[in-house]
């Protein structure tokens, strides 16, 4: 398989896309885009990039001399050193960064800031925390700022957006941006035609100059995933020759790749990843590589839970014909994670992987175990279709918002507010259902017990496996917001994972849609519970995302509510963290 993936490669290189046949090799139609029976994009630079490293011992000190030369810029132009980074992306181009700050990699100068959400309570956290780290004035806070485009997807509009933002703030302090602005993105993309109109820096991803790694591939060896390591004074020579995985290594990965395929074959199709905690902010990215690469199967789905306790009494007995869970430890040597050893005892499926010793080492690992999924199942790896809907979805939900004058007066949106299928608690929570067939009819006289009701329905008839809460808003830098989130964190734990034995993803929307949002759509077998709070510097692309993840989830045919909090006040969630409550406890006494 390693030689015929090499093979492959370099034939690729030496001949061009139109020297392939598809129909000529089982490998083509895993890791490349084909349109119309022809080869449109090579995906293999994922594995590439790493062997074409062994030929460039240049390529570290060339990532070092790019960087100086951008610190260099900000300096001669106002005479002040880089001390702020925003990283303006959505999915793969922002989950490694986010990544490597969870595990300490990036230090704390210059101070990288992940703008990966439209709504704009997070670009004003950010700011505000800026603010109070350096106690200047905003001109000079952006006068230290470095602002990175990056987009892997040609219709991605976010980062526009965001950006579109980011370019007023600077033209209000009177701070030309150019000499503060990097673009990394596809030629063509809507994110380097805005670059090109403004005449910012366009620099390619990869050191390579090709065009072949998806937006979750793009790590660990693009120029987007190591500038953060390089501002950071990270060892780059260590960290790109870490990638460069042994065969026998990529055997292991395979081997892993095999035993999880046997397990999601037998049903137990739940991955809880155990990391130490020294990674533990890794798990997020190996979840939505695994979700995003391999999720497009309704047959067939592999889920990663990531950042649970484990609780026994959560899970259902091993004999449980319903015990759908596989545990995945990663251990330093001589480093066990807690409670293993325990669930093999009780009887529960698990592997046990010891190091790789470096991140980067597993990020790679995790890429060619995914690979070996996605070979076995033969499912292309490097496609993500179910993000694509969405974003098709809210971006004419919000050309029409644009052309009413407001996202109040779309149809769509306007159908959803007028709906009778809602219930009001506590006039602070509102739970709306009209996205479900209409052939359901919830019981219940409060929104709790509605949704008990269909939570209950869904889960009892195992049309649901698994639980989502997701949060438009900022959950990371706003006080309101990380209020939200650990709301969200103990209503998924008491409901989900103690009543109903079933795991529950918590995250942020819309940065989830690029994440892990292709399992959820393509898989399915959740029941997604997507949550906005109304505030007045909400944007209208902001609320069209919220209404088209809806809109494409139910698309498909999968269980969607909406919760819609009055605020992001004390007192809106209090009545949040009780409405969860109350369904939990109405569950529970109905068994």
């Amino acid at each position: 398989m390693l030689g015929g993936l090499k093979a492959l490669d370099s034939r690729v290189r030496r001949k061009g896309l139109a020297a392939l046949d598809p129909s000529r090799s089982a490998l083509i139609p895993i890791g490349m885009e084909i349109e119309q029976g022809r080869v449109v994009k090579n995906g293999y630079g994922v594995f590439n990039l790493a062997w074409e490293a062994e030929h460039h011992p240049e390529w570290p000190e060339q990532i070092a001399r790019e960087v100086e030369e951008i610190r260099s810029r900000i300096r001669e132009a106002h005479d002040a050193p880089l001390q702020f980074v925003i990283w303006v992306g959505m999915g793969g181009s922002a989950e490694d960064k986010g990544m490597y700050q969870s595990c300490g990699l990036l230090g704390r100068r210059p101070r990288l800031y992940i703008l990966d959400s439209t709504d704009p309570e997070k670009l004003d956290s950010i700011l505000d925390d800026m603010r109070r780290r350096s106690r200047l004035d905003d001109a000079r806070i952006l006068e230290r700022t470095l602002v990175v485009g990056m987009a892997m997807g040609m219709t991605s509009y976010e980062p526009v957006f965001n950006l579109e933002r980011i370019a007023a703030l600077y033209d209000a302090a009177r701070v030309d941006l150019r000499p503060h602005m990097i673009s990394m993105a596809l030629p063509g993309s809507l994110v380097d035609k805005f670059a090109a109109a403004r005449g910012y820096r366009r620099i390619p991803l990869q050191l390579d100059d090709q065009n072949t790694t998806a937006g979750r591939h793009s790590a660990p060896l693009t120029r987007g995933s190591l500038y953060p390591l390089a501002l950071a004074g990270a060892d780059l020579q260590e960290w790109i020759a870490g990638a460069n995985l042994a065969p026998e290594e990529i055997q292991t990965a395979w081997r892993l790749a095999a035993f999880l395929d046997a397990q999601a074959a037998a049903g137990r199709d739940k991955v809880t990843l155990l990391l130490p905690r020294e990674w533990a902010g890794a798990g997020m990215w190996t979840k939505q590589n695994f979700e995003e690469s391999l999720g497009k199967s309704e047959k067939f789905g592999i889920k990663i839970m990531v950042g649970e306790p484990v609780h026994l009494t959560n899970y259902r007995a091993p004999r449980d014909p319903r015990q759908d869970r596989v545990f995945l430890a990663v251990q330093f040597k001589g480093k066990t994670p807690g409670k293993i050893a325990l669930l093999r005892r009780s009887g529960y499926p698990a592997a046990v992987l010891t190091g790789p010793p470096s991140l980067s080492r597993y990020m790679q690992f995790v890429h060619y175990a995914v690979f070996g999924v996605a070979w076995l199942e033969k499912m292309n790896f490097v496609t993500q279709p179910g993000v694509e809907l969405y974003k098709s979805i809210a971006n004419r939900i919000h050309a029409e918002a644009e052309r009413a004058g407001s996202i109040l007066k779309n149809r769509e949106w306007k159908r959803t507010e007028e709906s009778g299928r809602c219930s009001v608690w506590r006039g602070r929570v509102t739970l709306r259902w009209d996205r479900l067939p209409a052939s359901i009819e919830p019981e219940g006289a409060t929104a709790p017990a509605i949704y008990a009701w269909l939570l209950k329905s869904h889960f009892a008839e195992r049309r649901c496996e698994y639980g989502e809460l997701t949060f438009f808003g900022d959950t990371r830098y706003s006080a309101r917001g990380r209020a939200v989130r650990r709301v969200l964190d103990r209503s998924a734990e008491a409901l989900f994972r103690v009543v109903l034995k079933v795991p529950a993803d918590v995250y942020e929307g819309p940065a989830m849609n690029h994440s892990y949002h292709e399992m959820i759509i393509g898989h399915g077998k959740c029941f997604s519970t997507i949550l906005i709070a109304n505030h007045e510097r909400g944007s209208d692309y902001h609320r069209a995302q919220f209404l088209a993840t809806q809109m494409a989830l139910a698309d498909r045919g999968r269980a969607v509510v909406s919760i819609t909090l009055r605020d992001r006040e004390d007192a809106s969630l209090r009545a949040l963290e009780e409405f969860f409550r109350q369904a939990a406890t109405i569950i529970r006494a109905r068994r």
